[in-house]
């Protein structure tokens, strides 16, 4: 059993209680992880605090920010490989996708250092005489990031890395599914050097960690990635501190395929969409829409692809496909897969489940022209289930993509450019690839539009959410101010 700490104020602690961990692909523990309850929760609030509001903090110019920010990359790319491991074995994705996404991770870090010092105020050209008017940018205060277990150390790093290049503090929620990793990284925030409390690292259960957390009257700013349910949670929470929120939530992302579109590219990236991290991705493409004249052909290639998927152990290079994060997430989605072919969706695939422990779900496709409304076309499943649905005309198209409550990203696949054009700007989603798929850069704006959440992850836009604007006016003139009271 490996052991990880909480990480508060500069200091790992073994936590009021402790839990286990368990591997996906094996079911038994692997790992004893310190739990915060809520007093560990309110002292890693109270330590952000007093980091935000201390000198040494507030002291550091925005490029001195930006090299600790430097640094952690550095430490973060020469433990990739380790990242890595703990990573496959707390949450079952397969070692080849955790070792390039973590090592990709370090590049966001780089961008945010380098975009810290370049956050910059303005002078409004001001409508009154002898007034000189400028707004600055600051930073927002303390934020809670509370990060899901999937692509734990991306989706920690689109929040870290904006937040200390605008100068604020943070705690970190990890989550208790798969806490792991997270905890691994507070180890390289300590050796990055960043001044105590400034990054907290911490993992707990609902009512006593993240609730705590995230109404805590101190808290600024809630920085959340996960399911629209969780988010309801904390809006409300919200509510008791009046903090600004921004949500990366989930999505049921059309996947669209023209009748003049390269089949071979659709379909390599279709299986990547939908079965890459065993389907557990927020952008993954779960509804495939299909043109009627180039359906039969496509799913020809689709399941032969699928059919080679090498499903195994996801510490060996040469799988292909692991398991899933949590039993009940592997119950959730036999019951929704099975209630579908009732309601009339046919299930194309008969690939093997794997044999032996772990909580295994093999890559479906269901065929759901004769049932639209079958639950697989219309809930997230956050697993590798693939709903097809054709169309007509690129009307039809669009009217199914955006049949949904969800907008956080959509696939378009043709080779005719205006068409691309008309598509993209009708498609309701905050991410719109066109003949590619799950493309992503620390220079790119990440979110979406409905149910899938408000505010951006990546880009400068992400490190706006940070910060506050502060208006300052100063009167130039030296003649004394006007008696109010005299009437001239």
């Amino acid at each position: 059993m490996e052991s990880f700490d909480l990480y508060i104020n500069g200091q790992f602690e073994s936590g009021s209680a402790r839990f286990d961990s368990l591997n996906p692909a094996t079911e038994h523990p692997w790992a004893s992880i310190a739990e915060a309850r809520e007093a560990e929760t309110h002292r890693a609030v109270e330590a952000a605090v007093q980091a935000f509001n201390g000198t040494e903090w507030r002291s550091l110019t925005a490029s001195a920010r930006g090299k600790l920010l430097l640094k952690l990359a550095d430490l973060v790319e020469a433990n990739a490989p380790e990242l890595a491991r703990l990573e496959t074995l707390d949450t079952g994705k397969i070692i080849r996708e955790t070792r390039a996404q973590i090592a990709y991770v370090a590049e966001y870090y780089r961008y945010y250092a380098g975009l810290a010092d370049k956050m910059e105020g303005h002078v409004l050209a001001i409508d009154k005489p002898d007034m000189e008017t400028w707004v600055k940018r600051e930073p927002v205060g303390v934020v809670a990031a509370v990060i899901p277990w999937n692509s734990q150390l991306f989706l920690s790093a689109v929040k870290i890395g904006p937040a200390i290049a605008a100068g604020c503090t943070l705690v970190v929620k990890a989550s208790e599914a798969a806490p792991a990793p997270l905890l691994a990284f507070a180890k390289l925030v300590d050796q990055a050097g960043f001044p105590k409390g400034v990054i907290n690292v911490i993992t707990g259960f609902a009512e006593q960690c993240a609730a705590v957390l995230t109404r805590h009257p101190q808290i600024e700013h809630i920085a959340f990635t996960g399911g629209a349910e969780t988010a309801k949670h904390i809006i409300r929470n919200s509510a008791e501190n009046l903090a600004k929120t921004s949500l990366e939530l989930g999505g049921k992302s059309p996947f669209i395929v023209f009748e003049d579109a390269d089949l071979e590219s659709a379909a390599n990236a279709q299986v990547a969409a939908i079965f890459a991290a065993s389907g557990q991705s927020c952008v993954a493409g779960s509804r495939l829409l299909v043109a009627e004249s180039v359906k039969d052909a496509l799913l020809e290639r689709l399941l032969a692809k699928v059919r080679n998927i090498v499903i195994g152990c996801p510490q060996q290079m040469e799988t292909q496909f692991g398991p899933l994060c949590t039993a009940r997430q592997k119950a959730v989605i036999e019951e929704v897969v099975a209630r579908s072919v009732e309601q009339g969706a046919r299930r194309l695939t008969s690939h093997p489940d794997f044999h032996g422990p772990g909580f295994y779900y093999p890559p479906t496709i269901l065929d759901c022209s004769a049932a639209p409304e079958a639950e697989s076309v219309t809930r997230e499943l956050f697993g590798p289930v693939l709903s097809v649905l054709s169309f007509r005309d690129e009307a039809e198209a669009i009217a199914l993509a955006n049949a949904t409550e969800y907008g956080l990203a959509a696939g378009v696949f043709t080779q005719n450019l205006t068409r691309a054009h008309r598509v993209t700007k009708q498609l309701r989603a905050g991410i719109v690839w066109l003949n590619t798929y799950r493309a992503v850069s620390p220079l790119a704006p990440f979110g979406g539009y409905g149910k899938s959440g408000f505010g951006r992850e990546g880009g400068i836009d992400a490190a706006l959410e940070y910060t506050t604007t502060k208006t300052v006016w100063l009167r130039t003139s030296d003649a004394p101010i006007d008696d109010p009271f005299v009437m001239r």
